[in-house]
């Protein structure tokens, strides 16, 4: 399988005709070649938005409601094709790459039908022969760059409220993950999505995302990325003052109260640690909890986790896969040496297992650590790999304190009976968003985005759409008529 540009319409190839060889993490086997963009090519793809821009901006919104919903329908007829190949390319098992394209379905029918509410107020005005309408108007062309974590997902997330709202785009998939998307674009395609109005280029972020930050012709930029990968993207997009949204780390805290119910406080922090093996921004990498519960806690969940088996997404009955590739599953090694350096203890996984059909992929046994300072790497850095530690807090104000202390606010999870005192936390944790007894926080309906250093801008529900529409206020004097 090769995967080419999409660009005005036409699947092409780089200009320079770089490739990338695309790997499955679980075997090390070839699964395709992806072509690689330079900034020549972000060059092309612009244009190509640019003359698409005016006529997919003045389509009236019933019509780009029904590209949607038609390509909405063509990915859930193809959803099994595309969930086998990104689970060859990601890692990740087929059951929750099928989740992801189906939430992604979701996103896309939500809103074709937001297209079709868009419109505007009449506000009263200090004079009586004074008329102000307020609307709203396309941003203009926009630039999407997307992770290779949830590839399918938050491609969707960004693609969806932006055709919806009538804007052309260029997109930036991820190099490591772009064969699964190269199939929505084809649906999107398929379903009569004018030429131009959407182009698909992956490269590399210093070659592409550097040069859509910087191009001026590029109204707003959109990227889930790392903490690091954002404060780039500002700094090329400060040049032209270009709108910038971010999501970006999380590294969340999830808080066990002294009255949880400690099977579900652990069977979540298993779950919001170690999905899609911990490489997801809104993963826990702190586990803060209640010291009277504290050795319950610690019990349950080293069980739960000493019970995940991990193999080929492919196979049946495969809940936990491979990570992406060397570099995650060192990263959480030294996480894991720097927590037993400073003094934690590893209570259990940490290891390469050696057993057959593991030995050849990126396979790494979720851990739990236990005992681990505020200051160790763990408890700071965001791991984005199946790493997980446990802290103790006696009062309240001390969990609240331990988990505000970072410069993130993404998410984070509140487990406890009393719902008054659980609600009256989450007033006081600095997130964007936070789960109460439920440990996810992505809601179709509801805005989805960070506080702090995890970025600004919201993604989902109607705040989704806002992101890519531009006020304009048009002030009018009526002359009275004799009647």
């Amino acid at each position: 399988m090769t995967r080419l540009l999409f660009i005005d319409g036409t699947w092409v190839d780089a200009v320079r005709g770089k490739r990338r060889t695309i790997r499955d993490p679980a075997t090390g086997s070839d699964v395709g070649v992806t072509a690689l963009a330079t900034a020549e090519d972000v060059t092309r793809a612009v244009v190509a938005a640019l003359r698409a821009q005016s006529g997919w901006g003045g389509t009236e919104p019933d019509r780009r409601a029904r590209i949607l919903h038609r390509a909405a329908d063509l990915i859930t007829e193809r959803v099994d094709r595309i969930a086998e190949i990104l689970t060859r390319e990601q890692g990740k098992p087929v059951a929750d790459s099928r989740k992801e394209i189906l939430f992604g379905v979701e996103v896309l029918h939500y809103y074709a039908e937001e297209a079709r509410r868009l419109g505007g107020t009449i506000r009263p005005s200090v004079r009586p022969d004074l008329r102000s309408l307020v609307t709203d108007a396309p941003v203009g062309v926009v630039a999407a760059i997307v992770p290779w974590n949830y590839p399918v997902d938050l491609y969707v997330w960004k693609i969806a409220p932006a055709l919806a709202a009538g804007c052309a785009m260029v997109v930036k998939p991820p190099p490591e993950t772009p064969l699964a998307i190269a199939e929505i674009v084809h649906c999107l395609s398929d379903a009569g999505l004018p030429p131009g109005v959407l182009n698909d280029i992956p490269g590399d972020g210093p070659d592409v995302g550097a040069a859509l930050a910087a191009h001026p012709d590029i109204r707003l930029i959109s990227a889930t990325a790392s903490v690091p990968a954002g404060q780039s993207i500002m700094r090329q997009a400060a040049g032209n003052l270009k709108r910038v949204a971010l999501e970006l780390g999380g590294q969340c805290p999830l808080l066990v109260l002294d009255d949880a119910d400690i099977e579900e406080a652990a069977t979540a922090a298993v779950r919001r640690s170690f999905s899609n093996m911990g490489q997801i921004c809104i993963a826990v990498n702190r586990i803060l909890v209640a010291r009277p519960v504290l050795d319950r806690f610690r019990a349950a969940m080293v069980e739960a986790t000493q019970a995940i088996r991990l193999g080929h997404g492919m196979a049946p009955g495969t809940l936990y896969g491979p990570v992406l590739a060397e570099p995650v599953r060192a990263r959480a090694a030294q996480h894991i040496e720097d927590a037993l350096h400073r003094g934690g203890r590893l209570l259990c996984g940490g290891t390469i297992p050696e057993q057959d059909g593991l030995d050849a992929g990126y396979f790494f046994q979720p851990a739990v650590l236990d005992g681990v300072p505020d200051d160790a790497l763990v408890m700071t850095q965001e791991t984005f790999g199946p790493v997980a530690a446990i802290r103790s807090f006696d009062t309240i104000a001390e969990a609240i304190e331990v988990a505000n202390a970072l410069p993130f606010g993404l998410a984070a999870y509140i487990y406890g009976r009393d719902l008054e005192r659980a609600w009256a936390v989450a007033d006081r944790i600095e997130a964007g968003g936070i789960g109460i007894n439920v440990n996810d926080v992505s809601e179709l309906q509801a805005p989805f985005g960070g506080w702090k250093m995890s970025g600004f801008g919201r993604e989902l529900g109607p705040e989704g759409l806002a992101t890519y529409r531009e006020t304009k206020h048009v002030r009018m004097r009526v002359r009275p008529l004799p009647l």
